[in-house]
């Protein structure tokens, strides 16, 4: 699935242009690998790390979504692993 697409179905983005934007911005990585492409593709068990929300966060992609649906759902297709008041993740 497109990164841009999966950012949008888990509700990591508001709207698929600003999935789009982040994909592009060039400090998302790929289980380390800088991205600068919307269209990179991306699958379960990938890392995913970025800066959003005024945060980094680092997710796991657990299941690849069908739809955007309500977020519950849009939850359950990631582990996130961001570090919680300057802990590290979990190994």
């Amino acid at each position: 699935m497109r990164l841009d697409k999966f950012l949008w179905f888990v509700r990591l983005a508001a709207t698929r242009s600003v999935a789009q934007a982040i994909a592009q911005s060039g400090h998302v990585r790929i289980d380390g690998r800088a991205v600068d492409r919307a269209h990179a593709i991306v699958r379960i068990g990938n890392v995913l790390s970025m800066p959003l929300h005024g945060r980094v966060r680092i997710i796991r992609i657990e299941a690849i979504p069908t739809r955007r649906g309500p977020a519950p759902e849009a939850r359950s297709c990631y582990d996130d692993l961001s570090p919680v008041d300057g802990m590290p993740p979990p190994p």
